[in-house]
């Protein structure tokens, strides 16, 4: 805490939000007078936070997951992830916490936890992943009744937009302010992001990472989300990342580039000195084609994240790799030798990044120790027809194949899998209740 202490002394710190990442990826915790933060230690927080929905609900198996008695954990501050908090009004920190269970362990239901529990497996074969993450968002107007679609934030022309404009200068500069405020809270808040691009959708952008620790990216994209959403409010619109917010606009995903060092040389183990691809690359590569299926669910964990896979749109429904090829799943960026990576394009922006990075890691471990081989690199464009492995196009199919799979049971932790799919099951049977719009449409008078 003699880290955690300086810093808040430093900046003259007279509030500190405690928080930690909760299934889905939001903030969890409280708010603490600085004298009150230091006096606890990191403080406690009810484990049962852990496995609740994201309508505020427990699993049907919540009792099973957590004691029934909702005892405390022992949350234990991150003196790395100490940042200020730019949209406050007086002088406030965040930290994000561990939790531990009350017998000194790392709570094997929190998701820092899992990710920290794949890293260390890749230590011990004397490998570091490395992450880049590719963060899409929407911008949309303030939209306060759920009943009404949405509809894209209107820029400073007054004018929504009518036409596709990826990689438009003047269809970003349309929200300048809105950036303006967002790289200052980015700046302030110590964010490594890189390039800010205009995506296909109407009010639809990107933002990039740099490359670095996956532990450390998850931890900047969680921090980001808030970020955003709060540069947003302060502008007047809404910041989604839900994966497809509008019916006839693109979807909105988290692509994770992802390679691996040699702790020892530090030099990148998927590429060999000539740039061609080393046994390592296409070991791991196989192990992404292999376990992807059965871990879509991290990568999709929400009901609306299936809407954003479907044939002829930017998401992929294939396990083909390609070099440089957009339309494949996996696709391979050219690049240097010391940069040869791949781009795993299946996480839509909803995801929780601390899951959705230990699955892509443990798939492509997976890959590693069992030697696997992926298919021939498709070179066109990588059609649907053919495919012949099969994706989930809902969240309970995605459960049903992520339980149905004991490889990444055994990486990702038993009791967290059961708290996952319990947590998403719960949502999903939520869901599943509410009659829709279409179904009144084209039922009501005429089945």
């Amino acid at each position: 805490m003699e880290a955690v202490e300086r810093f808040l002394k430093e900046h003259n710190i007279t509030e500190v939000e405690s928080t930690l990442p909760d299934m889905t990826g939001n903030a969890r915790g409280k708010f603490y007078p600085t004298k009150k933060f230091l006096a606890e230690n990191g403080g406690r927080l009810p484990e049962s936070v852990l496995v609740q929905t994201v309508t505020g609900d427990w699993a049907a198996n919540h009792n099973d997951l957590v004691d029934p008695t909702d005892r405390d954990m022992i949350l234990a501050p991150d003196a790395a992830t100490l940042r200020a908090v730019p949209w406050a009004e007086e002088p406030t920190a965040q930290v994000i916490n561990d939790c531990y269970t009350s017998d000194g362990q790392l709570h094997p239901l929190a998701t820092r936890t899992v990710l920290r529990r794949i890293l260390t497996l890749f230590e011990q074969e004397g490998l570091k992943p490395v992450i880049a993450p590719e963060v899409e968002f929407y911008l949309i107007q303030q939209n306060p009744d759920p009943d009404y679609e949405l509809k894209p934030a209107v820029g400073r022309s007054g004018r929504q937009e009518s036409a596709r404009q990826s990689y438009s200068i003047d269809a970003v500069n349309e929200f300048n302010p809105f950036i303006d405020t967002l790289y200052s809270y980015c700046e302030a808040s110590g964010l490594d992001v890189d390039t800010l691009i205009h995506e296909q959708g109407a009010a639809q952008m990107e933002i990039n990472f740099l490359h670095g620790d996956p532990l450390n990216l998850a931890d900047q994209v969680f921090v980001f989300k808030r970020a955003l959403r709060e540069a947003a409010l302060k502008h007047g619109v809404f910041a989604t990342f839900m994966a497809k917010p509008m019916q006839n606009e693109p979807g909105s995903a988290m692509h994770l580039h992802q390679s691996i060092v040699d702790i020892k040389t530090g030099k990148n183990v998927f590429s060999k000195k000539d740039g061609t691809f080393t046994e390592t690359f296409y070991n791991y590569l196989g192990g992404l084609q292999k376990y992807i299926p059965n871990a879509i669910s991290f990568f999709a964990p929400n009901v609306n994240s299936y809407r954003r896979f479907a044939p002829d749109i930017a998401a992929p429904i294939n396990m083909k790799w390609g070099i440089d090829n957009r339309t494949a799943g996996l696709r391979i960026p050219e690049a240097t030798p010391a940069a040869t990576r791949i781009e795993n394009r299946f996480p839509g922006a909803d995801c929780n990044p601390y899951l959705a990075i230990a699955a892509s890691l443990a798939c492509g471990y997976l890959g590693l120790k069992g030697k696997l081989q992926p298919t021939k690199p498709t070179y066109d464009a990588a059609s649907e027809d053919g495919d012949t492995v099969e994706l989930a196009r809902t969240l309970e199919e995605g459960l049903r194949l992520l339980e149905e799979c004991p490889e990444l049971r055994e990486l990702m932790g038993s009791d967290f899998v059961d708290a996952y799919i319990g947590v998403k099951r719960a949502e999903f049977e939520t869901f599943h209740r509410v009659i829709s719009s279409w179904e009144r449409e084209y039922l009501l008078l005429n089945v």
